[in-house]
């Protein structure tokens, strides 16, 4: 098994101009990620082929999802024009998260993402139980963003609303999106990265048309002492989950060129391309529509006011493409938790074969979309999406302590990122995301703990030998 492990995550076709890995001391990987090609093993290995940008683009499409087309009403309704500080407080907290994930992926260049940071700070059965919370995460978003799709298509083609078109949107919507990722991880960055662009264009429009709009004596903030403060910590915390997203990017480190320089570079880029487009977008939407926290669909309703239906209509369809985008990451990374797993000894040793000629985890590629689909037509996933609000909690969490140790073994290694502060971006971090549980509701935590216990079944009793 050891050998059968080194295969899958250690032989690595590195396509970047950066030396080779047989050159690096990357920490903390049991399998050395080094010293073979696939002529040297005869086996196929999956390809270094994702660039700095494409990271970028692959991670705003994670985060901007269809939530910002719903974010301005439900901001206006907590906190009104002091929604804007709201909605960046949140950006400024998430940040925090995003710093110890850049750190953490900063030390590795294999696939896993939180999975892979806490199994090396605390063991296997702790980075066990993160990455089963985490792939249950992605499964069951998959499965409720499908649905979302169809929703969204129901604007423009009510058909999509039930029977055979819902079936055709949800199904056709997973298996497309699936074939994309088994023949490449060079066709799922492209799309992916495609589809950031074509969800951030409806945005631009919105934002760019709109603020000649603006009526500035609905749009400008309380001053900060006037704030109700605690109905404004209330709002940030709401409003964090609107940055959810960033943690899934790491998780495919192995198939990035450089992924301990680019994944750090793009986590933060991303955060302060999503930040000050969420900003501008409340800005707007709180200046152009009056009433705006009683809208079910506020941007539609804003652009319509001041750029007529055809504008209406772009941001319609772009919570579709938005959606779409968002679903075209999940089927991308999920994969790639299962894959870890999967290598070190939980499930079959069939998840994780590469396939020779596309290079990519296609059984694992293949069994996430097979699951979604059941799920989405299943109808179950409601409980799962509940789930999956506590499970991506406890990534943060898990991450965020991890960092803690992990710079302790490795701060020092040569081009490791360097967090201001030692460890004290860490600790908010882990404060931060300790607030966010408790949080949570009762239904949500019960969801939690079950999977756990789950979870620490299939590792005392699923496990072949590492």
């Amino acid at each position: 098994m050891a050998r059968r492990r080194k295969h899958y995550l250690g032989v690595i076709h590195n396509r970047s101009r950066e030396p080779p890995l047989s050159q690096s001391t990357t920490p903390g990987s049991s399998t050395a990620l080094a010293a073979e090609t696939p002529s040297a093993t005869g086996h196929p290995s999956v390809l270094r082929a994702v660039g700095r940008w494409q990271l970028v683009g692959l991670s705003v499409n994670d985060v901007i999802g269809s939530g910002i087309y719903l974010l301005p009403a439900a901001a206006a309704a907590l906190l009104g024009p002091a929604s804007l500080w709201a909605v960046l407080l949140a950006g400024l907290a998430v940040s925090l998260l995003v710093l110890c994930y850049a750190q953490a992926a900063s030390y590795f260049d294999q696939a896993g993402g939180s999975y892979l940071y806490a199994r090396e700070a605390f063991g296997r059965f702790a980075g066990f139980e993160v990455g089963w919370m985490l792939l249950l995460t992605r499964i069951a978003s998959a499965a409720a963003l499908s649905n979302g799709l169809a929703d969204a298509i129901t604007h423009f083609w009510p058909a999509a609303g039930d029977g055979s078109g819902r079936v055709l949107i949800v199904v056709g919507s997973l298996l497309a999106l699936t074939w994309i990722n088994v023949i490449g991880v060079r066709a799922a960055a492209r799309t992916g990265v495609t589809l950031a662009i074509a969800k951030f264009l409806p945005l631009a429009m919105f934002v760019l048309i709109g603020a000649f709009f603006v009526d500035l004596s609905q749009a400008s903030p309380l001053a900060v002492g006037s704030i109700p403060m605690d109905d404004l910590a209330k709002g940030a915390l709401l409003l964090l989950f609107a940055y959810a997203g960033f943690e899934n990017m790491p998780a495919a480190a192995a198939e990035y060129r450089n992924p301990q320089r680019d994944v750090p570079f793009a986590m933060l880029t991303m955060i302060a391309i999503v930040t000050a487009t969420y900003v501008a977008v409340q800005w707007v939407a709180l200046g152009t529509l009056p009433g705006l926290a009683a809208s079910s669909t506020p941007l539609a309703d804003a652009s319509a006011r001041f750029g007529g239906m055809w504008l209406a209509l772009v941001l319609t369809v772009g919570a579709a493409v938005s959606i779409l985008g968002t679903n075209s990451n999940t089927i991308m990374f999920g994969p790639r938790y299962l894959l870890a797993l999967a290598a070190d000894g939980f499930g079959p040793a069939a998840l994780t074969r590469i396939h020779p000629r596309f290079r990519t985890p296609a059984v694992a590629i293949v069994t996430v979309g097979v699951l979604s689909v059941i799920l989405a037509l299943s109808g179950s996933f409601v409980q799962l999406a509940l789930l999956s609000v506590v499970a991506r909690l406890f990534g943060y969490l898990a991450t965020a302590v991890a960092v803690l140790v992990l710079r302790k073994r490795h701060g020092q290694r040569q081009g490791a990122m360097r967090l201001p502060g030692g460890p004290l971006i860490p600790i908010a971090a882990t404060l931060l995301s300790l607030g966010l549980l408790a949080s949570a509701g009762v239904a949500n935590l019960i969801a939690a703990a079950v999977a756990l216990v789950v979870g620490a079944l299939i590792y005392r009793f699923w496990r072949r030998p590492a």
